[in-house]
């Protein structure tokens, strides 16, 4: 009998050493897409060369853990597994100071407040003066917070903390993905998720399908719709944090 592989080569798919490696150097050029996509969501002191290495763990990890039994495609398997490894390695580095993280809990705190009291989403100018501050520095808040709201990275009690960009494209009607966190019991929090987005501001929910969707970056998306990069991010921020606080009043209702 030939002998087993050895155990860093062991994996659900059976795959021979060969096969392993091929599949990891086939599936190599997704770790720099999902880092990038999420690099430009940081500040730039966050090397884009250690969101890769987390990355590569992540497309490893992938590999070793692929059940096909599962139904799920590789790629859209990979894709969760590398960016789960990436935000992971992003809280390791505990990267956003303190007084940002309390400006988003602030932030949070009054779009749900509002959305409560006035039953539809606040403007901007509503969530600005509810905070005591100029629509400008509101605008600056969105900016200082976009990290932040990276899919609540930073906030593992949000009902956003375990979502991925594979949720939202199924939230958004994409029906053709296996989607592996549904195989996880998260189908009630996606209708949810749908919900939430159904709710959103005409000009965020395109945003968001957009850049969830269409995998457009903010400045592709500025380009179609006729905004800057940076009102794109902000419309982005915005309807994150909108999401947040109707996904947490569900949850704690």
């Amino acid at each position: 009998m030939a002998p087993s592989a050895p155990k860093q080569y062991q994996n659900k798919a059976g795959l021979s050493p060969d096969q392993r490696e091929a599949l990891i150097l086939e599936h190599a050029p997704m770790i720099r897409y999902v880092a990038g996509r999420i690099a430009m969501r940081l500040p730039a002191h966050v090397s884009l060369d250690d969101l890769m290495s987390a990355g590569v763990m992540g497309l490893i990890d992938a590999v070793d853990k692929f059940d096909p039994a599962q139904k799920v495609k590789f790629k859209t398997y990979a894709e969760f597994r590398i960016r789960g490894a990436i935000l992971d390695e992003l809280r390791a580095m505990d990267w956003v100071p303190r007084s940002v993280r309390r400006k988003s809990s602030k932030l949070e705190a009054v779009y749900t407040k509002l959305q409560n009291r006035l039953g539809r989403p606040a403007t901007d100018e509503e969530v600005a003066e509810e905070m005591g501050i100029s629509l400008a520095e509101f605008m600056r808040l969105l900016d200082e917070v976009k990290g932040v709201s990276l899919l609540s990275l930073d906030d593992p009690d949000s009902p956003l903390g375990q979502l991925e960009s594979e949720q939202i494209k199924e939230a958004l009607g994409r029906t053709d993905l296996e989607d592996p966190l549904a195989l996880l019991g998260l189908a009630e929090l996606q209708r949810q998720v749908a919900q939430a987005i159904i709710g959103l501001p005409e000009k965020e929910k395109l945003v968001v399908s957009l850049y969830y969707y269409d995998e457009l970056t903010m400045r592709e998306i500025g380009e179609v719709l006729g905004y800057t990069e940076s009102r794109i991010s902000q419309m982005h921020t915005k309807a994150i944090f909108r999401l947040r606080a109707r996904l947490r009043d569900v949850v704690s209702g």
